[in-house]
C-alpha cells in the first residue's frame, strides 16, 4: 500500500524529494519541543532519525509531550520510544534509532547526522552541543523557552537559533555568554521545576522546522544562514533578532575552521 502522497508540498522543489529520504536527523530532548519536531518532520516525509533522551515520561510531561498518554506514564515509557511511535505512525518505513541515553554517551551515533535539533534545558549543554556540531560540521537548530515570573504575571520568552561552521555561533550572538553560564552554575542546585507549556513549544518547534526547510529546499531561497529568532509568548510574536541581522557578514572567531573531526575533541 502506497502511503506517501506528498504532492501538496511539491512547492518545496524537485530536489527535496530525495533530500527528505537521505537526510539524517538527530533530535536531542523529546519531552517538549523535540516531540513536536519529530512529529512535524515525519509528516514532511523525512525517513532517518536518531532520537536521544535518557528520561521516562512522567505525569508532569503530559501538558506538552506530543504523543504521550496516561498509559505511557503508567508503563514508565521512555520518551524516545514515544517519539519513535509517533514518527512510525506517520511513516511506518522510517529508520529510527531510539537511544535512551545522555547525548554525551552517543557521540559516535550522532556524528553521522546531517542536522541536529537541540531541545536542551541549559546553557552549558547548548554550549557543549554547539561545540560538537561545529567539530563535525553538523547543522544545528537550538530551540528553548522559559516562563519568567513578573510582579503580577508570567512572561514567556524563547528562541530559535541556527548554527553552522563559519557562520556566527551562539556566543557571537550573545545568547551564550559568561554571565548566563555563571548564573546557571550558581543556581544549579536550586533550579527546581521549570514551567513549560505545549503551545509555546509548538510555536518554536514549527519555526525551527520552517527555517530548516527554507535552508534545504527550493522554497524561500534563503539557503543556510545565521538565524536568531526571538519569541515573545505574551504578545504571540516571533521576531528576527537585530543581533543576527548585524552579524550577517560576521566570521565566527570562537570555532577555528581547521578544528574538525575527532582530533582533540572534548
Amino acid at each position: 500500500m502506497q502511503l506517501e502522497d506528498l504532492t501538496r508540498q511539491s512547492f518545496l522543489g524537485h530536489s527535496f524529494e530525495e533530500t527528505r529520504k537521505v537526510t539524517n536527523i538527530g533530535i536531542l530532548g523529546l519531552g517538549g519541543g523535540g516531540s513536536h519536531i519529530g512529529q512535524q518532520l515525519a509528516h514532511l516525509g523525512f525517513l532517518r532519525y536518531t532520537l536521544v533522551d535518557p528520561q521516562l515520561i512522567e505525569a508532569s510531561n503530559l501538558n506538552r509531550l506530543v504523543g504521550g498518554t496516561a498509559l505511557d506514564v503508567a508503563m514508565n515509557m521512555p520518551k524516545v520510544l514515544i517519539a519513535e511511535r509517533t514518527i512510525r505512525s506517520v511513516r511506518p518505513n522510517a529508520s529510527v534509532q531510539s537511544l535512551q541515553k545522555d547525548w554525551h554517551e552517543m557521540l559516535d551515533q550522532l556524528k553521522i547526522c546531517d542536522v541536529i535539533f537541540g531541545c536542551l534545558d541549559s546553557f552549558v549543554e547548548r554550549d557543549l552541543l554547539e561545540t560538537f556540531c561545529r567539530r563535525y560540521r553538523i547543522l544545528l537548530f537550538d530551540i528553548g523557552m522559559v516562563v519568567k515570573a513578573t510582579e503580577d504575571d508570567h512572561w514567556i520568552v524563547g528562541q530559535v537559533i541556527s548554527s553552522l561552521p563559519g557562520l556566527p555561533c551562539m556566543k557571537c550572538m550573545g545568547f551564550i555568554n559568561e554571565d548566563n553560564l555563571r548564573r546557571e552554575a550558581e543556581k544549579y542546585c536550586d533550579a527546581g521545576i521549570e514551567p513549560q507549556v505545549v503551545w509555546a513549544n509548538g510555536v518554536l518547534a514549527s519555526s525551527a522546522v520552517g527555517v530548516f526547510l527554507s535552508a534545504i529546499s527550493d522554497w524561500g531561497k534563503l539557503g543556510v544562514h545565521a538565524t536568531y529568532i526571538e519569541y515573545d509568548g505574551n504578545r504571540h510574536a516571533l521576531t528576527e533578532s537585530n543581533i543576527s541581522k548585524a552579524l550577517s557578514c560576521h566570521q565566527c572567531q570562537h570555532y577555528p575552521p581547521d578544528e574538525v573531526g575527532d582530533v582533540n575533541f572534548g
